[in-house]
């Protein structure tokens, strides 16, 4: 029986890539399919960071052919390609960054900045190039998370400042700029001021992603944000509680009204298992996040254990993503990054840069 494309094609129809739960040709992964007798070259494409996962992929995609009759070789090269995707109306995506993801939430302390700080590693882990924005003026943790505390960036020009870089990510916080005891006493005015002036003034070099860890809340500096900011989606961080659920459910809306599109919700803190005897107990209740995603035609990207580790790893400099790769809690992590990346490859691509500019004239 003579190998085809469309038996190639047939083949990969029915493999679904893990990440975004689709066949390889309805996404239009597979490319470039070749037949020479009984020997299949093709390429795949993904558009998400998954450097953990090519492997994997591959394998996949070579036995799947391979059990097409007739086929005795398979030559698959797997490769990652991100582009820029659209952001809110009348909004142009930042120079030197493909795509900003909003991690948020209604109310402090649900373990937002926690969760920012090992996305932005688990993304860069799987391949990316990857920034993180420390928008949380009056409480910034993002140098103690990632071992900056003490450092300051430096400016060539005395304009712009290069950012400080952390486990391969490059980072950004009014933190390096202050006395970690020094209260941050201004208005909503000056905070939005500073935070235009460290997404704007700082050189990102090249990012596929930029992760902004958003001041928690839904007031005026958070919808100023909202309007402002080029954000390509936005995550939403809870916890089970249902006293956590109703402010995240107000933070999902915020993002709804400026048009920022919800990647889906973070459930932290959703399961505590006890490090002597391993007992499982829902300490902040069970279900919420499931019952928030339904409710607004979200995604549960993922939910994370309530675990001392965690905790201890965030104030010792090196998050779980990097200090226990190995743990169960980084997979989690990562599972829930490369989900995000597909949710943002899945929109609408950005094509401000195919436009030229219009400039009229009097003559």
């Amino acid at each position: 029986m003579a190998v085809t494309v469309e038996s190639v094609q047939a083949a990969l129809k029915d493999l679904i890539d893990p990440n975004t739960k689709k066949d390889f040709v309805s996404t239009r992964s597979a490319k470039n399919i070749k037949v020479d007798g009984d020997k299949v070259s093709l390429d795949v494409e993904l558009g998400y960071p998954a450097k953990t996962q090519v492997d994997l992929i591959r394998d996949a995609v070579v036995a799947a052919i391979k059990a097409v009759p007739g086929v005795t070789s398979v030559d698959a090269k797997v490769s990652i390609k991100i582009v820029a995707h659209a952001v809110q109306r009348n909004l142009k995506p930042l120079p030197g960054v493909k795509n900003i993801v909003a991690v948020a939430s209604g109310k402090g302390g649900v373990g937002k900045s926690t969760t920012a700080v090992n996305l932005a590693l688990a993304l860069c882990q799987e391949g990316a190039s990857v920034g993180l924005l420390d928008a949380d003026i009056y409480g910034p943790s993002i140098p103690q998370m990632l071992g900056l505390a003490g450092r300051q960036p430096e400016s060539a020009d005395g304009k712009s400042m290069e950012p400080l870089t952390a486990y391969g990510v490059q980072t950004m916080s009014i933190g390096y700029m202050i006395d970690v005891d020094s209260p941050m006493v201004w208005r909503g005015p000056m905070v939005t001021q500073a935070l235009e002036q460290l997404l704007n003034q700082t050189n990102w070099k090249d990012l596929d992603y930029l992760i902004v860890d958003m001041p928690p809340g839904t007031g005026d500096t958070q919808l100023t944000l909202a309007q402002k900011v080029p954000v390509t989606g936005a995550v939403i961080v809870t916890t089970p509680q249902d006293i956590a659920l109703i402010d995240a459910r107000k933070g999902l809306k915020m993002f709804d009204k400026v048009g920022i599109p919800i990647l889906g919700l973070v459930e932290n803190m959703s399961i505590h298992i006890c490090s002597k005897c391993g007992f499982e107990e829902h300490i902040f209740g069970h279900g919420g996040g499931e019952k928030m995603c339904q409710d607004y035609d979200t995604e549960l990207l993922g939910s994370l254990p309530l675990e001392l580790s965690i905790r201890e790893l965030a104030d010792a400099g090196r998050p779980t993503v990097v200090g226990a790769a190995d743990s169960r809690a980084a997979e989690i992590y990562r599972a829930i990054a490369r989900r995000i990346a597909v949710k943002v490859a899945e929109r609408a691509k950005d094509m401000s840069a195919k436009f030229p500019n219009i400039v009229v004239q009097n003559t």
